[in-house]
């Protein structure tokens, strides 16, 4: 028997997932439309407005499942409510980088990573090289543009 997989999230994530569901779920009437609309110019073997129409509906779809999906297993974690002196999810770490700067992130589940602002997915390559570590540990991190390594220089759960 198959397990199904929780997928960890924060709230904020959770709730952007669910206004993209809302989106999704009311922009189906106006495909409808459109699909009904085209559908009344004839033949639809050469009716470019209805099969785009008809892959816009798949799309969309496409989407509402996969968002349902990963709400349905989703794990609401609360950072605040986490402590230890451990990495976890969740957790915003400060790193020092190999130049003595100090770089940000949080760990958090992929649907809500954004590097830009600070947020990495735990299965990120330095997601995973930072779960379980601990202040002033060493991290060393293979991405695309070669190693890197960075300290640990602190854990909060804010």
């Amino acid at each position: 028997m198959a397990t199904v997989e929780k997928m960890p999230m924060l709230q904020v994530g959770y709730e952007k997932l669910t206004s993209d569901l809302k989106r999704l779920k009311a922009e189906r009437p106006t495909i409808v439309d459109a699909i009904e609309e085209a559908r009344a110019h004839g033949d639809l073997s050469e009716n470019a407005e209805y099969h785009a129409a008809k892959e816009r509906q798949g799309q969309i779809e496409a989407s509402i499942a996969d968002i349902e999906d990963k709400l349905s297993r989703a794990q609401i974690i609360d950072p605040r409510d986490l402590s230890g002196d451990k990495i976890v999810f969740g957790a915003t770490v400060t790193l020092m980088d190999e130049d003595e700067k100090p770089v940000t992130y949080q760990i958090v589940g992929q649907t809500e990573a954004d590097a830009k602002t600070g947020r990495i997915s735990y299965n990120s390559p330095l997601g995973r090289a930072l779960i379980g570590r601990k202040a002033d540990e060493e991290v060393e991190v293979s991405v695309p543009a070669g190693d890197r390594y960075y300290v640990v220089s602190k854990i909060e759960f804010i």
